[in-house]
């Protein structure tokens, strides 16, 4: 008897293109990085895993047309025969370079709303300046909202008389 072989792929409508295959690697990599900064940074939210996925494909295509972009000015730059229009298209593409950046965090949040979050653009910076912020559908652990010394009508070390007479 014959060991099974897998067979060979001959046909190559069966074989995946490989630009969709690097665009679903992409997809993941944005799932894990996205994923790795709603679990370690409070500013970064998304209350669920399918809200990450599908804001990972978002980014995918927003990059998509961000770099198509880039891409078309980089091209108006090498076209460019004056000093002048070299000078517009770098400042054409920095402009896109710079304004990406604004362009993905206001795509998200028309698109999702408060239920993602991306941190917003200055470190630090967010929506919801509450310091108990619900990440993943539970809400932040006590020791990252505020210290113990602000927390009203705690008694104690930080918060004030604890009523001994001392």
């Amino acid at each position: 008897m014959e060991p099974h072989v897998a067979a060979a792929v001959e046909d190559p409508a069966d074989q995946v293109e490989p630009r969709f295959a690097a665009a679903i690697v992409d997809v993941f990599v944005y799932v894990v990085v996205l994923n790795l900064f709603v679990e370690y940074l409070p500013t970064v939210i998304s209350e669920t895993f399918t809200l990450s996925l599908l804001t990972a494909v978002l980014l995918k295509g927003v990059l998509e047309i961000v770099v198509a972009a880039k891409n078309w000015v980089k091209a108006r730059f090498r076209a460019a025969s004056t000093p002048i229009g070299k000078v517009v298209a770098a400042v054409m593409l920095w402009a896109v370079l710079f304004g990406s950046k604004f362009l993905v965090l206001e795509v998200v949040a028309l698109v999702f709303g408060d239920r993602v979050s991306l941190g917003g653009f200055l470190l630090g910076d967010s929506a919801d300046p509450c310091p108990v912020a619900v990440a993943g559908g539970r809400p932040a652990p006590a020791s990252t909202a505020l210290p113990a010394r602000t927390r009203p009508g705690l008694k104690g070390r930080y918060g004030g008389d604890t009523g001994d007479a001392g």
